[in-house]
């Protein structure tokens, strides 16, 4: 009995004994700056959150459940404007930022959205490394906004069980507080208050299942779930989003997507439509001559499918499509953007090494109408151009943002929407994996990214899966390219994701293994 205690007292010695160590060697700096600084959860600012609320019943999401952060890419448009989200430091003045990381581990996490304040969703399992075991996943998982505890999470496949390609899924809320949330060839519909699978169908394709991930949902206006699959040429049995060009044959040997039109509450499919290519990245939905226009780029030719919720028929738009939007040497364009009456595309979505990227614009009216601008010039200084993530889209400001990770820049350019002439507003250095967010109202609207430390080589950034980088959130005021709040380097932000802004002022970083919460603040003088 002695010697029982007498261990049990030495084990409890030892607890206490490595908590001091863990605390002297915070603060002997050997954590993050941030994190020491916040010295735990962050709450936000309770004060800005139901203005952010009240902003957020305001916007013109719809179907989309509304809030700062109800759609993967904050809209049907994929504009990455979030403008109820809170920049809470200063804009002319020096800034500090806070860091806490969220309990829990949530491997490949590439989207965070708010439904109510204090609650997060989050889709993980999303980055598996090309060969070997994969981590369980797509799943999606509910957590509290504030420490990361976790209140449910629900597995959607485990590759290493089906055999099955396993992509990346994407994270939109219904107006009904319940999450859609298509993967492989499947569309299943999440309770967001438990988690369990209301509804589950397959979705059929062109491309034969072992090549096919519907990972690309979007919300039509009338409510109407918009879902497109990307392909792989097969047999082949590389892991991971990238695997749609990284299969033997690349792109050029996929399959063309399948395009289906879905009632949200019953998953009826109405219509589907098939095109001729492999549409790599997310389309868009826009509102234009009174129709619903969906705008997908693919490796070669620019679609536009025009849906009829009347009928309830998908079309494809044979008067509008364009072999011309990429020059020669370039690759698929990204998911587009929706600025007036342009269409604006960033190129290079797939590694080019005979051209550099460049911003297009093409007009709603006439497709032959392309004007465009290379940001960050036209040489090749590390001999690759790389833009997986699409560019920001201003609508308030005409204003398009850019990044190339292989060419390490971050830029910005204007467009003028009467004559569709572009020019460069700024650039600077900076690799980022991440796509750009934009914040704020118009006259203060900042740009949310991340940057890879100095140093990091292009061989590194390709690294997707784990990457053995650091990376820090950087804030930038969008007119100008100026640095208004950079934080600590952290582990590598998971590629083409995003800055998420969450209520009360925080943002999420999203890495590998989980989330760190940030909050920038104006500076204050420290105690003596």
């Amino acid at each position: 009995m002695f010697m029982c205690y007498f261990a049990d007292w030495r084990y409890r010695a030892f607890l206490v004994a490595l908590a001091f160590s863990a605390t002297l060697a915070e603060a002997e700096g050997d954590v993050s700056a941030n994190l020491a600084a916040a010295n735990g959860p962050l709450p936000g600012d309770l004060s800005r959150i139901q203005a952010e609320w009240d902003c957020a019943q305001q916007r013109a999401t719809p179907g989309y459940f509304k809030s700062i952060n109800g759609a993967e890419v904050s809209d049907a448009r994929r504009s990455q404007q979030y403008t109820c989200a809170s920049f809470l430091g200063a804009m002319d003045g020096p800034n500090d930022v806070y860091a806490y990381r969220l309990d829990g581990e949530y491997q490949g996490v590439l989207f965070a959205n708010n439904r109510y304040p204090g609650e997060l969703y989050i889709t993980g399992g999303n980055n598996p490394s090309a060969n070997g075991v994969v981590p369980p996943g797509p799943y999606v998982a509910k957590l509290d906004a504030t420490t990361g505890t976790q209140i449910w999470r629900t597995y959607l496949e485990n590759g290493n069980v089906s055999g099955v390609w396993v992509g990346a899924a994407n994270l939109n809320i219904l107006p009904d507080g319940n999450i859609p949330i298509a993967f492989g060839n499947h569309l299943v519909k999440l309770d967001g208050d438990t988690g369990r699978i209301l509804k589950h169908i397959d979705l059929p394709a062109d491309a034969p299942a072992e090549g096919s991930n519907f990972k690309h949902l979007t919300i039509a206006p009338d409510g109407t779930l918009i879902i497109k699959n990307q392909t792989r040429a097969t047999p082949c049995d590389i892991q991971g989003t990238l695997a749609a060009f990284q299969c033997p044959g690349g792109a050029a040997a996929s399959p063309g997507s399948t395009i289906h039109a879905i009632n949200p509450d019953r998953f009826e499919i109405y219509d589907s439509i098939s095109l001729p290519e492999n549409a790599v990245t997310p389309h868009s939905i826009a509102e234009f001559d009174d129709k619903i226009m969906i705008y997908a780029p693919a490796i070669k030719t620019f679609f536009r499918v025009i849906w009829d919720p009347v009928s309830k028929m998908l079309k494809r738009d044979e008067n509008w499509l364009t072999d011309s939007y990429l020059e020669q040497g370039q690759t698929s364009g990204d998911a587009p953007g929706i600025l007036g009456d342009w269409i604006v595309v960033q190129v290079n979505g797939l590694p080019a090494t005979k051209a550099a990227s460049s911003i297009v614009a093409i007009s709603q009216h006439d497709s032959s109408t392309i004007t465009r601008v290379y940001p960050f010039g036209t040489d090749l200084p590390t001999g690759m151009s790389w833009a997986p993530p699409k560019a920001a889209v201003d609508s308030d400001n005409s204003m398009v943002f850019s990044a190339d990770q292989n060419m390490m820049k971050i830029g910005a350019v204007k467009l003028d929407q009467a004559t569709g002439t572009f020019s460069t507003v700024w650039a600077i250095d900076g690799a980022t994996t991440a796509l750009q967010a934009l914040y704020g109202p118009p006259e203060a609207r900042v740009l949310g990214t991340a940057r890879a430390e100095p140093g990091t080589t292009v061989q590194q950034l390709n690294q997707t899966a784990n990457p053995q980088y650091k990376q820090q959130a950087l804030w930038l005021e969008a007119a100008t390219g100026r640095v208004l709040a950079e934080s600590d380097f952290f582990e590598a932000m998971n590629f083409n994701t995003l800055l998420s802004p969450g209520y009360g002022g925080r943002f999420y970083y999203m890495w590998d293994k989980g989330l760190i919460a940030l909050q920038p603040m104006p500076q204050r003088d420290k105690p003596q």
